[in-house]
């Protein structure tokens, strides 16, 4: 998210809209104008309620308790009744409030409304990967300091590991619900970035679980639903809405958005032009499951257009979350993303147009102070009406009643066990430090280089300047870490004759100055790690990449360090998007490559122990690594399937056509793993929904090329055709490791548009050296074995398929 353009601006125009025309000189005016506004049959004790709240009118904003519903002149209040439906308590509090006071909550920074003992709120807090000072509502200014600084969310992804996902996303819970009882965070927070990871030029792909859309949808759903804590309220109720809420967790960028700057198009202005194929298998997956299976509370609209309209404003893609989702929470614009619709996209012709745009569409809440400062004339205008703000409003208090704002000590209460000694934890950084073990990735170990014997290293030199700096290893949206472990510091608890020499001046590397001491520190140790890749200078918030190679001069810092070597060397290389080092893989000077993204606090220890094999790598990587050739592909094209007769090679594992260096699912271990199908299919059989289509030999249809496939929507019982794939694994080495499966499918005969293949399941387990392991993973049909048609309308293709893990694979018929 950008930086608010106008922050100083929201707190100036509070006091405008203080004494705006709307605020009515006394008490019972309001009340008068308030129900002849909305026409509504008030009862008399209804009426004694808005009268009633008069009383407090006087009381200034710095005399406000911390919680509303706290002390006893206020605690009264109908939204302050816990025994009440969330619905009914909203819509009370709505009741209440005055139109400018309404208008006052439409912003991440909401007002304090004194009258009725509401403080202000920050909606805007960060928790990508450990709670982050991005957003205003965290501070590390009080008694916590610092949080655990867990690995970038495309390290952890690498570990293919839902049960670690969501054991993350709820250690980083506790520390922001610890923080908040401290009175330094909010209760809701803008994560999981969960935009396919489209581009590998992409500066903010490091924040995603990566480029495959199954991924992406189960790491939104272990995320939300770890980081929420949701329970059923003592307030019975059939949907969300009756959900308790330990905090509020987002999904976004709905949807489309993954370009920061490239060329001439930014993400302020960019419109992603989307096939309806591509909008339904690959960019809204990821986003349906965050709300449908991980019942997220809230969803944030990117800033980019989609096919001409400014997301925020596509009501028929928020109307889909909502309907066709069951989506119940508050919708978020980007930061200033309303304002950018006039002022940068000039897709309205005023910003009550704007307004209006938004609001109609289901935005709740903008980030950025364009509603404060607009909201007001566009309903003198008659752009917008009362109605549309209540709408917005219901949905905003209704989360902060299911998070216990409006509970006062109530909610207290319930989590006062959580405070600073939550933060920072043994146990956190333990979890942080699986995290980074299991998505650490070995792409190439020749001659069994690693792992290091501890008794045979004489000595060590570690080259490059992230070797010796901790403040890179975060990657974005990162907080301050409680004790980070710089590689140098990790690797001298192994081998405490360990020389560093930074080779260049930053990771930039622009210049060859300092390579001289890397050569000559590089000449006298046994075992040369040399530090090459990427940091927030190049790959960032609002910035892409230009070149997939390493930058500067890094890749002529490891080749002559490389030859000056007494022996092969390794190379770590460090990062969230893809590199091409095709040059180091093929270079029998370079021994081993490991891949060690953004590995948090943790970093220094967890490479060590990578090195000297106290554990086996597993994890594997959740992005194409491509070759620089593929910078030729205009970044703004936003097909995914490859396009022969104007040689585009589509993009991803699923649909791209050229050449790799790594692919998608790459990664080796310290042992070599074998596997077994031990329970497949041989045949399934689809049958129509009804007996009318099946009459009507509507059941199969053919494909532009003639393939025959079963829509979704024909197939009477998806749920019943779900199967499991049973799987022995085998270590056929000599040391434990864990190892994540990987389940693909592919169509016999590819129909046009169908992936090359597609993963349809994973699991991480432990096998024992020389041991066996079973692993079930459950397939539905439905989900997994079919792709989009041109309409976007899933099907699953008929005939020979295809189930692989490995280079094993089974083949069996789908039948209608």
């Amino acid at each position: 998210m950008s930086k608010l353009r106008n922050l100083q601006m929201c707190c100036n125009q509070r006091e405008k809209c203080r004494h705006s025309p709307f605020q009515q000189d006394s008490n019972f005016s309001q009340i008068q104008v308030t129900m002849r506004r909305r026409k509504l049959n008030l009862t008399f004790v209804q009426f004694l309620f808005l009268l009633s709240i008069s009383r407090f009118a006087s009381l200034r904003s710095d005399e406000l308790p911390k919680m509303a519903c706290e002390s006893p002149p206020y605690a009264s209040f109908p939204f302050c009744n816990a025994s009440l439906p969330v619905a009914a308590r909203a819509a009370s509090l709505v009741a209440a409030l005055t139109l400018p006071e309404k208008i006052q909550q439409l912003s991440n920074t909401a007002a304090a409304v004194p009258r009725l003992g509401l403080p202000a709120y920050q909606w805007w807090s960060e928790s990508l990967h450990g709670v982050a000072s991005n957003g205003p509502g965290v501070a590390f200014n009080g008694s916590v300091r610092a949080a655990t600084g867990f690995p970038q969310v495309i390290l952890s992804a690498a570990a293919f590991n839902r049960t670690l996902w969501r054991a993350l996303a709820r250690a980083i819970a506790v520390e922001a619900r610890a923080m908040h009882a401290a009175g330094q965070a909010g209760l809701t927070f803008w994560a999981p970035n969960i935009n396919v990871f489209r581009d590998p030029r992409w500066g903010r792909g490091q924040e995603t679980p990566g480029e495959d859309p199954l991924v992406a949808a189960h790491y939104a759903v272990e995320y939300v639903m770890g980081f929420q804590g949701q329970k059923k309220s003592s307030v019975a109720g059939d949907d969300d809405s009756s959900l308790s809420l330990m905090l509020s967790a987002c999904c976004k960028h709905y949807t489309a958005y993954d370009l920061e700057k490239w060329g001439n198009f930014t993400r302020y202005t960019f419109n992603a032009l989307v096939t309806e194929q591509d909008m339904a298998d690959t960019f809204q997956p990821p986003f349906q499951s965050c709300i449908q299976e991980g019942h997220a509370s809230c969803l944030m609209c990117s800033y980019n257009q989609v096919n001409g309209v400014p997301a925020c404003a596509r009501g028929d893609l928020l109307e889909k979350a909502r309907k066709e989702w069951g989506f119940q929470g508050y919708i978020v614009s980007d930061c200033d993303a309303v304002a950018i619709i006039h002022e940068n996209q000039n897709y309205t012709a005023s910003p009550e147009d704007s307004i209006a745009d938004v609001l109609k569409a289901g935005m709740d809440i903008n980030c950025g102070t364009y509603l404060l400062r607009y909201t007001e004339s566009a309903v003198k205008l008659g752009k917008v009406q009362e109605e549309d703000i209540d709408r917005a409003l219901l949905n905003l208090f209704s989360v902060q009643l299911r998070l216990g704002l409006f509970d006062g000590d109530r909610a207290r209460k319930h989590y006062r066990r959580l405070g600073p000694k939550n933060v920072c934890s043994h146990e956190h950084r333990e979890l942080a430090l699986e995290a980074t073990r299991q998505g650490i990735v070995l792409l190439k170990n020749a001659k069994s280089f690693l792992p290091l014997s501890k008794d045979a290293v004489g000595s060590l030199a570690i080259i490059g300047p992230a070797a010796n700096d901790a403040t890179i290893y975060g990657g974005d949206y990162t907080g301050v870490p409680c004790n980070p472990i710089s590689f140098l510091e990790g690797l001298k608890i192994y081998a405490p004759r360990t020389a560093y020499a930074p080779g260049c001046i930053d990771v930039p590397c622009q210049t060859t100055y300092g390579f001289e001491e890397a050569i000559n520190t590089a000449r006298e140790a046994d075992v040369i790690i040399v530090v090459a890749g990427l940091n927030q200078s190049e790959e960032t918030e609002d910035h892409d990449r230009v070149s997939l190679l390493l930058p500067g001069k890094q890749m002529e810092l490891v080749s002559v360090v490389a030859n000056a070597s007494k022996n092969p060397i390794v190379l770590v290389l460090m990062g969230g998007g893809p590199v091409d080092i095709s040059f180091a893989k093929d270079d029998p000077l370079v021994a081993s490559i490991l891949w060690i993204g953004y590995p948090g606090e943790v970093g220094g220890q967890a490479l060590a122990e990578a090195l000297f094999g106290d554990f086996n790598p597993g994890g594997r990587l959740p992005v194409t690594w491509y070759p620089e050739s593929f910078t030729h592909v205009p970044m703004n094209d936003m097909h995914m399937r490859a396009d022969v007769s104007r040689g585009y090679p589509g993009r991803t594992y699923r649909f791209y056509t050229g050449k790799v260096v790594y692919e998608f699912g790459y990664g080796l271990s310290y042992s070599n793993f074998s596997y077994r199908f031990l329970s497949t299919p041989i045949m399934i059989k689809l049958s129509a929904s009804t007996a009318e289509t099946y009459i009507s030999k509507q059941t199969k249809y053919a494909t532009k090329d003639g393939l025959d496939a079963l829509k979704i929507e024909d197939i009477s019982s998806c749920d019943a055709l779900r199967f499991h794939v049973e799987v022995s694994v085998f270590n056929n080495g000599d040391m434990d490791g864990s190892h994540a499966v990987l389940l693909f499918w592919k169509p016999k005969t590819r129909g046009e548009g169908f992936p090359l293949k597609q993963l349809i399941g994973f699991e991480r387990v432990q096998t024992r050296g020389q041991g066996e392991t079973k692993v079930q993973i459950l397939v539905d049909p439905c989900r997994h074995l079919s792709t989009a048609d041109a309409n976007g309308k899933r099907v699953v293709p008929l005939g020979a398929n295809v189930i692989t893990i490995g280079d094993l694979e089974h083949e069996f018929i789908i039948e209608a």
